[in-house]
This record gives structure tokens, C-alpha cells and sequence, in this order.
């Protein structure tokens, strides 16, 4: 990676940089292009996708709580405080035109 990519970057990015700019970002470019580099050069084939990354760690990680309904529905109590409803809705005033 050189700074005309980095000029590129920017330029595609819709982001104005000026050169002492773009000579900071391009080591901090260059790290991350290296590690996706290195990333890219790992042996995947073989191994199947995750669903989700927690899925791997199901051991290590705190498990998800089940989907369940523990409070009752309380719409009408908390209506109660609202200046204005209609059909159990808040009603505001208009704000956008």
C-alpha cells in the first residue's frame, strides 16, 4: 500500500486528508491489510461456518436465557401518566410539518 492509495481511499470515502494525514494513516492501513492477509492465508477448508461466534464458545461463554414472557402486560398503567391517548397510543404534538 502506497499514500496514492490512501489518497484513493479517502477520495472513495468521500473524506478530505492532507498529505501529513494520509502519511499517518497509511502505517495503520498497512497493519490491517497484513492481518487480513494473514488471515486470508489460514487453512479453512474443511471446517463449516458458524452461525454465530457464540456458538464456538458455548463452554466458555454465558449461555443465552430462554424467550420467555415474564411480566404482564401493563399498557393501561403505564397510559395512565400520559397527557394525551387515543386506541392505547401516545399522542404528540406535530413536529415535522
Amino acid at each position: 500500500m502506497k499514500l496514492d492509495d490512501v489518497q484513493r481511499i479517502a477520495h472513495l470515502s468521500s473524506l478530505e486528508l492532507s498529505q501529513a494525514e494520509a502519511e499517518a494513516v497509511l502505517p495503520q492501513l498497512q497493519a490491517i491489510f497484513s492481518l487480513v492477509e494473514e488471515m486470508q492465508s489460514v487453512d479453512t477448508s474443511g471446517i463449516e461456518p458458524l452461525a454465530h461466534p457464540i456458538l464456538f464458545l458455548r463452554d466458555l461463554a454465558q449461555p443465552l436465557r430462554p424467550d420467555q414472557v415474564t411480566e404482564s402486560d401493563q399498557r393501561s398503567e403505564n397510559m395512565q401518566s400520559a397527557p394525551a391517548t387515543q386506541e392505547g397510543y401516545f399522542l404528540v404534538p406535530k413536529v415535522i410539518e
